[in-house]
């Protein structure tokens, strides 16, 4: 009896420390917009230098801090990195693309049902049951969502919307994916995402137009804050599941806004603060919910 209380104890612990590794990644992730607007160039040449920038830093790192070092832990994580890394490039280059070709408020509606659509695909490949708990949050979530982007929503067209499907189709994949195998080096997996995206958006970019300022701002997006956000996210599907992963990221929605109103004076329309929160009461609910059941 002892026993299956302990192990109670630390899987719903887990559970917690996942949460909280997702909401760092998602905290940082949501300063890409700034960077971005600071950066002065286009979507295809800031995914160039994101792609360039992390590329660098992921190799670095993982010799700095994986005691493997750089040849083992590419080789040790296999065939799924290197599967990982293209879904991280399709999502990426997919989402630039339907930026610009439909509106961001589409876009942004789509991408929000990463979610759900990661507990398809965990029920489908991984056999896993997303709770009840779990749904009840990805549904107010998406609902918050909705609510954000509902003042400036447009028709928009097939096409962008068509590659906004794609994105968050390859997002959810990865996140499953790296939920299945859990031994993948997070760090090589985000290093091959930008190795594959700089390659990808070399073709369209023109590196030699770029001002020193615009290395600097994407260098410190490209080589901190983007891709360990991303490493934070793909490192707390160890510990929860994609569903939850994605439902947790959402609120870049909430923090993105906020960041705009600090650096610009940009300050969000009504819904925005609506939409806001119901993400942030949910998330918050959620997360209290899962620490009461960790005591």
């Amino acid at each position: 009896m002892s026993s299956s209380i302990a192990d109670l104890v630390v899987r719903n612990n887990i559970r917690t420390t996942g949460i909280l590794i997702a909401l760092a990644g998602a905290f940082l992730m949501s300063f890409d917009p700034i960077f971005i607007r600071f950066s002065g160039v286009s979507g295809f040449e800031t995914a160039f230098l994101f792609g360039l920038f992390t590329a660098i830093s992921m190799p670095v790192f993982i010799q700095l801090r994986d005691e493997r070092g750089l040849i083992a832990a590419i080789t040790d994580s296999g065939w799924p990195v290197i599967f990982s890394g293209l879904l991280m490039l399709g999502s990426a280059s997919c989402l630039v693309l339907s930026i610009k070709n439909t509106s961001i408020a589409n876009t942004f509606v789509i991408l929000s049902a990463a979610p759900a659509l990661a507990a398809v695909f965990s029920r489908l490949f991984l056999g896993e049951i997303t709770r009840r708990s779990t749904w009840i949050a990805i549904i107010c979530v998406m609902f918050g969502i909705t609510v954000v982007v509902s003042g400036s929503f447009e028709t928009g067209n097939w096409l962008g919307d068509g590659l906004a499907v794609l994105a968050v189709t390859c997002l959810s994949l990865n996140q499953t994916l790296l939920r299945k195998y859990q031994g993948v080096s997070r760090m090589a997996s985000v290093g091959f995402g930008g190795l594959f995206l700089a390659i990808a958006m070399s073709f369209v970019a023109d590196p030699s137009s770029f001002s020193l300022e615009t290395w600097i701002i994407m260098g410190t997006m490209g080589l901190f804050t983007a891709p360990f956000g991303r490493v934070l996210s793909q490192v707390a599907t160890r510990y929860i599941t994609a569903p939850e992963v994605g439902m947790i990221l959402m609120i870049e929605a909430v923090f993105a806004p906020l960041w705009a109103y600090g650096f610009f004076g940009e300050v969000p329309p009504p819904a925005s603060f609506a939409g806001g929160s119901i993400i942030l009461v949910t998330l918050l609910v959620y997360a209290l919910n899962q620490a009461k059941q960790s005591d």
